[in-house]
């Protein structure tokens, strides 16, 4: 019993066990020897102590290895600031060298480069517009042209002449006497009444009525031919024939504007806009009459808008009112544009035909793309030919300003305007600008013309550089 005990206490107690617990040690029997237990802990101590030994000195061996990794860490950040500073050195040695061989200063010499690196950013700009604008021609003109020449093809529009005198006939020379009056007074009533001045000249069997205003001349032409035809001219008669005229013509204005609506395919304008729609029928732009302008420009704007899928009803709306403010501007302080809006707004126009009327003219940035379409189909009505005519002096001074704005830019020596102020050619100095400083000057000055001024249209600018070399054999 006591030698079952002892084996099973040492079994219990082999090398790398964990030692035997009391309740182990009761099970085993209570009767195993002192000696052999002091001996196994005395064992297991000692592997311990050579354990902790063993990791003791590879501590101390990884601990000797970071000691000197971060020794030669030391050494070799001593070494780079060295270095750093030698270079340092160095690269001052040799800017001095280089400012004394190329005579210049290190400020110098970046502005040198600063500059050449923007020529070069020029050059590269140049190119890359000329190919930007080449690419985008080829897309957009193609689908332009067709759009624009559907929308005029439609159109039958008229030529304009420019004229601020009407002529009214006479059955005789003596009706020139009797329209003057006793002493003047009779011609006197006829050009207060009217406003209009009444020219008696020496053209046979005529009279000429003059007015910027077409509304007095077709009152003065009605009523002139009421006192001809009546016979008895005095001012009596003069006044009476003038109300009657007046109120003819307020009638025809009336008509007019109801009319134009009907044309245009625009239906449920307020009467009163209707009313002020029909005074610009005695009234012109450049020789263009304003009602037929409009009218023209809502039937354009119909077939631009449903050509690109936009509003057709508020595009053909707005265009036939977008000039409607030149009918009172004259009583109104502020722009036609600004002007026409406010009173589209008074009398119950959407808020989108009203911005397109006040934006037709970049008063107002247009937001929606109908008022984009007012603005094409108002250019487009104005400048084709034969739609709008311009005095001698206007058209002067339009080319002189043309020149005078492109003229402006550097390199440039000549500037010709040529094709009636339709194309600009700006010749420029071969020397100093090359072929992509060219497309930059011609982008520039077309944009610095659509800044500046005012003209119906499109102007083409057209940068020529040439190089001439000029030799004779003798």
């Amino acid at each position: 019993m006591e030698r079952r005990g002892r084996r099973k206490l040492a079994s219990r107690s082999r090398p790398g066990e964990p030692p035997l617990s009391a309740a182990d040690a009761a099970d085993a029997g209570d009767d195993l020897r002192p000696g052999d237990d002091l001996r196994a802990r005395r064992e297991e101590i000692a592997r311990l102590q050579e354990r902790a030994l063993h990791d003791a000195e590879a501590a101390r061996l990884k601990l000797a290895d970071i000691e000197r990794r971060e020794g030669a860490l030391a050494d070799r950040e001593r070494n780079i600031e060295g270095q750093a500073e030698e270079l340092k050195r160095q690269k001052q040695v040799q800017r001095r060298e280089l400012e004394r061989l190329s005579g210049l200063t290190a400020a110098q010499a970046k502005q040198m480069l600063i500059a050449d690196v923007e020529h070069d950013a020029r050059r590269q700009a140049g190119r890359a517009l000329l190919e930007i604008e080449e690419e985008t021609r080829q897309q957009a003109d193609r689908r332009a042209r067709n759009l624009l020449s559907i929308a005029m093809g439609r159109l039958a529009g008229t030529h304009a002449s420019e004229t601020t005198t009407r002529l009214v006939e006479l059955p005789s020379e003596e009706m020139k006497g009797r329209i003057i009056g006793r002493e003047g007074r009779n011609i006197r009533a006829i050009e207060s009444l009217t406003g209009v001045d009444v020219i008696i000249d020496e053209t046979p069997n005529a009279v000429v009525l003059s007015s910027f205003d077409g509304a007095r001349r077709e009152v003065a032409r009605l009523m002139l031919e009421r006192l001809i035809a009546d016979g008895r001219i005095q001012p009596g008669t003069i006044e009476e024939a003038y109300e009657k005229a007046r109120e003819e013509v307020e009638r025809t204005m009336v008509a007019a504007g109801e009319r134009a609506g009907l044309e245009a395919g625009v239906h449920g304008i307020d009467p009163e806009l209707l009313e002020v729609l029909g005074r610009l029928r005695f009234r012109t732009s450049y020789g263009q009459n304003v009602l037929d302008h409009l009218v023209e420009s809502a039937q354009i704007a119909s077939t631009i808008a449903a050509e690109l899928g936009a509003s057709t009803e508020t595009a053909r709306r707005a265009a036939l009112l977008h000039d409607i403010g030149k009918a009172v501007s004259h009583e109104v302080e502020g722009s036609h544009a600004a002007v026409g809006a406010s009173m589209a707004r008074r009398k119950g126009e959407s808020e989108a035909v009203a911005h397109a009327i006040e934006a037709h003219h970049n008063e107002v940035e247009p937001k929606t793309v109908e008022a984009v379409i007012v603005q094409v189909a108002d250019a487009v009505s104005g400048a084709r030919p034969g739609a709008r005519g311009e005095a001698l002096e206007h058209y002067v001074t339009r080319l002189r300003d043309l020149e005078e704005v492109a003229g402006r830019h550097p390199g440039v020596e000549k500037v010709h305007a040529v094709r009636a102020g339709r194309e600009l050619r700006l010749v420029v100095d071969p020397g100093t600008v090359d072929d992509e400083e060219a497309a930059v000057i011609a982008r520039r000055a077309a944009k610095a013309i659509e800044r500046e001024l005012d003209y119906p249209g499109r102007i083409k600018v057209t940068v020529v550089r040439e190089t001439r070399a000029t030799a004779f054999a003798e």
